[in-house]
């Protein structure tokens, strides 16, 4: 079955879809979009660190990714600046890192597929290797929840209960690393913050708590890598785009199907 490279690609794609959404929400939760798009831009950082050490270019990224994590952290906490004013500095200082050091480079990069994913050349190996990913992802956030609700509705109340709210903040902010890293042979470093953000906003309308929500944010990405991979194949346009196309396509059948329910406060 993984000889198809349609089956590998849907793999794949689910496998991204499957991380992404909860992580997703919780970042539409504690109002942490820009940080995706933070993290898309290490991610070419990274790519150039990589290319200048030669080593393998998602490992690479991942400890570039990282390191951007772990300096948010430290900033948030220990610093005086508002986080969008922090973001933002982190976000163009590392792209504009990145884009230096790949000049100096001197080498030529397939910038487009790592910018823009290229899904239908995924190999057994990287399912195997996104397959890892996920296990360590879910299993991690599984962990710490509770910790990561109760810091995001009151950090002082969850501090008060001993729910350790910047512990889980910080293995929260690893995580994303860690799926940018994983993702981005699917849909590449510009477009992962949507697969983060729009399954997640298209599930909160006809969810009734943060569970379900994260579940139906799944049911979303899951149905945005199907319609994508299904229109690049038809009409032979990339299929990272499309994806990204067929995501806000549910978003936007999500607003206009009649619903009385109500949305979670989280």
């Amino acid at each position: 079955m993984l000889d198809d490279f349609l089956v590998r690609a849907l793999i794949g794609g689910l496998l991204v879809a499957v991380l992404a959404a909860p992580l997703g929400c919780v970042v539409v939760w504690r109002r942490l979009a820009y940080f995706g798009d933070t993290l898309s831009h290490a991610a070419l950082l990274g790519i150039a660190v990589g290319t200048l050490l030669s080593i393998s270019l998602p490992l690479a990224i991942l400890l570039v990714c990282v390191a951007v994590a772990l300096i948010l952290f430290a900033l948030r906490k220990h610093g005086d600046l508002a986080s969008d004013a922090i973001l933002g500095l982190l976000a163009h200082g590392s792209l504009a890192l990145g884009l230096v050091a790949i000049a100096l480079a001197g080498q030529r990069i397939d910038l487009n597929g790592l910018l823009f994913g290229d899904i239908f050349a995924i190999s057994r190996s990287d399912l195997f290797i996104m397959g890892g990913g996920a296990i360590i992802i879910l299993l991690t956030l599984g962990s710490i929840w509770n910790d990561l609700l109760a810091a995001t509705v009151s950090p002082e109340i969850a501090a008060a209960e001993d729910a350790r709210p910047q512990r889980a903040e910080m293995i929260f902010l690893l995580l994303l690393a860690l799926t940018v890293a994983v993702a981005i042979k699917v849909v590449g470093v510009l477009l992962i913050t949507a697969m983060l953000i729009i399954p997640a906003i298209t599930a909160r309308r006809f969810a009734g708590g943060p569970e379900t929500m994260a579940v139906l944010a799944i049911v979303a990405g899951g149905g945005a890598i199907c319609l994508g991979l299904y229109g690049s194949f038809v009409f032979d346009t990339p299929a990272g785009p499309s994806i990204v196309v067929g995501a806000c396509a549910l978003f936007l059948l999500a607003r206009i199907i009649p619903y009385g329910g109500r949305r979670p406060n989280s």
